[in-house]
């Protein structure tokens, strides 16, 4: 990966991981002093979206994490699957809050139910997302166990030589 690839995805994933906390420290503060002008009290939704960004700031800073290890050579190694991992879990949250969002909403819906089905089509395709980041989980593994076997025959063939 090049060195402005890196920068510029850093400078992306900086500018967002940034925004996010922004907002949420607007949220929690909304939340925590009850400066809530809207006619409807919209706390659930407001605690749903802090989760969903945190879920996402999680999702952030793995990325960061494995870009660095990208950048070090370093990635195709059993600790870049914790960082995977986190990614898997982070938008499996964001697929809860997301059905979450739905069941809240879905009770005004009553008359026109296709935007709940919409919106369930929509926590269907982040849960597939989830999936796609597991299938490339198992690549990963596929090429650190060809790294591993590669090491080993190289060091048997130095030991020949």
């Amino acid at each position: 990966m090049g060195k402005l690839a890196v920068s510029a995805l850093r400078a992306v994933l900086g500018v967002l991981l940034t925004g996010t906390l922004l907002v949420q420290v607007g949220m929690v503060w909304v939340l925590v002093t009850g400066a809530d002008d809207e006619a409807l009290p919209l706390t659930p939704m407001r605690v749903i979206v802090i989760l969903g960004m945190l879920a996402a700031q999680v999702v952030l800073v793995s990325v960061w994490r494995l870009v660095t290890m990208v950048r070090r050579g370093t990635v195709f190694s059993h600790a870049a699957f914790r960082y995977v991992d986190a990614v898997i879990g982070a938008i499996v949250a964001l697929s809860l809050l997301w059905f979450t969002v739905t069941a809240i909403n879905a009770p005004g819906q009553r008359e026109d139910p296709g935007v709940t089905v919409i919106m369930g089509g929509i926590g269907l395709a982040i849960l597939g997302v989830a999936l796609i980041v597991l299938v490339l989980r198992m690549l990963l593994a596929q090429a650190v166990a060809r790294d591993v076997e590669a090491s080993q025959m190289q060091a048997e063939l130095d030991e020949v030589i």
